[in-house]
């Protein structure tokens, strides 16, 4: 007897152990068996709500991160200085979104101490940075919508960073004290319970405390959904539409925020179905961070580039010349077909006897192809060259085209000084004969 139960147990004890690391190897399907089981949700197809989350989660990173790109790539093509100085505040929403695509992996992964705690801080933190930016966009666009001037971008950038360090230091403060009041490390099963002082883990906490420690978070985004309706009643219109971006965003995040927080705390108990919450939360992450991408990110970006009314009516008014070659021809050949008329009508004959002064034509463009004598020529001429009306018509007042009045001066002062150059010649010639007896007795 004694033999056979020593064969017995040499037989056994390999077919135990081989069944047991077979049952410890046993993988669900479409995961490796090398896999750490922590990671099961993110490949199992038999629960395809971690596969789906996955695949939501990462085309939303990716989004996200050409979003930002986009958005800090077109700084140098922003013409309104307004528009320009929130985009600090957008880049921060973004980052801000970016991070809720994340988190979305840490509630599909299976809880253990790491991911529990990045749940519990993370999860308020970045809800607030997003909230805290629509926040500080609807406090500048109160402004903008009734005096089209808002404050500094530094400012709304200050604003939303201030409020957003607000949970910052919550959640610190309450993920310390439900960790050190336990007075463990290890970590307790999940669950609904309350962290009641045997555990000391984060994954401990019930579900109400946790809802309980996000007020902040809903205090802001009940903020930002009352300030968008203020700014719908401006002055300046053109401001509105970015109050409904931000109306439409926080609107629907009240009716996901209502959905998960009542689905969380009441609908998985009343179902026996604890296993839910995890889901419950990573859908809730992903819903909220695509309707900030799709009703928030996606508008905004598509009008920072958009010209003011004021630039385009300025464009309008004041168009680009062309300072190239071929403008510069057009300009040169329109001046020399307004010279070639304008000498063609000049050297046509006066109707009837009433002179017409040459200067009567001057506009102020040069005049190549005319001839005009000047001032020192006509006051050199011999006189017996003609008369003064002849060689300079003067102009009377009875005449009808009547030139500028500096053209007029210049003939009047012309004839004057020809004048007094006729009657100083007779005198001189009166003298010499006068003294030509004496200088013929004195030589």
């Amino acid at each position: 007897m004694a033999v056979h139960k020593a064969l017995l147990m040499c037989l056994g004890l390999p077919l135990f152990l081989f069944s047991a690391a077979h049952g410890q190897s046993h993988a669900p399907p479409g995961c490796s068996p090398d896999l750490n089981p922590l990671y099961y949700n993110l490949c199992d197809r038999s629960e395809a709500w971690g596969i789906v989350l996955e695949a939501v989660a990462g085309a939303g990173i990716i989004t996200a991160f050409v979003l930002t790109i986009i958005l800090v790539a077109s700084l140098p093509f922003v013409q309104d200085t307004k528009k320009r100085s929130l985009l600090g505040t957008q880049v921060f929403f973004l980052l801000g979104t970016l991070g809720l695509f994340c988190l979305v992996f840490a509630c599909v992964v299976k809880p253990d101490f790491s991911t529990c705690a990045s749940r519990r801080f993370l999860f308020g933190v970045l809800f607030a940075i997003c909230f805290s930016c629509l926040v500080a966009h609807v406090f500048a666009l109160n402004f903008l919508v009734r005096k089209n001037h808002g404050p500094r971008g530094w400012v709304t950038f200050t604003v939303a960073l201030l409020l957003s360090l607000v949970e910052v230091i919550i959640n610190t403060e309450w993920l310390i004290i439900t960790l050190v009041r336990g007075g463990g490390g290890e970590a307790g099963p999940p669950g609904n319970g309350s962290a009641g002082g045997a555990s000391a883990s984060p994954c401990a906490i019930a579900n109400m405390d946790f809802v309980m420690a996000l007020i902040y978070v809903m205090l802001l985004l009940l903020c930002a959904f009352t300030g968008a309706w203020p700014a719908l009643c401006g002055r300046f219109k053109r401001w509105r539409k970015h109050g409904v971006f931000v109306l439409l965003t926080t609107a629907t995040s009240i009716a996901i925020w209502v959905a998960w927080i009542v689905m969380y705390t009441y609908g998985n108990r009343q179902h026996h179905s604890p296993s839910w919450d995890d889901p419950t939360l990573a859908i809730a992450l992903a819903a909220n961070a695509w309707v900030f991408v799709l009703f928030y990110v996606i508008p905004e970006v598509s009008q920072v580039t958009k010209a003011s009314p004021e630039q385009s009516y300025q464009g309008d008014l004041y168009p680009t010349r062309g300072v190239g070659y071929e403008a510069i021809l057009k300009e040169q050949k329109g001046q020399s077909m307004f010279v070639e008329n304008k000498a063609f009508s000049m050297d046509e004959p006066a109707s009837g006897k009433r002179p017409v002064s040459p200067y009567s034509g001057y506009n102020g463009q040069l005049l190549t192809s005319v001839y005009q004598p000047t001032e020192m020529t006509l006051m050199h001429k011999a006189p017996s060259e003609g008369a003064y009306d002849v060689i300079l018509p003067r102009a009377t007042a009875n005449s009808q085209v009547m030139g500028s009045a500096n053209s007029t001066l210049r003939a009047e002062d012309i004839y004057a000084a020809q004048s007094l150059q006729e009657a100083t010649l007779p005198k001189e010639g009166k003298n010499s004969q006068a003294q030509s007896p004496q200088n013929n007795t004195r030589w």
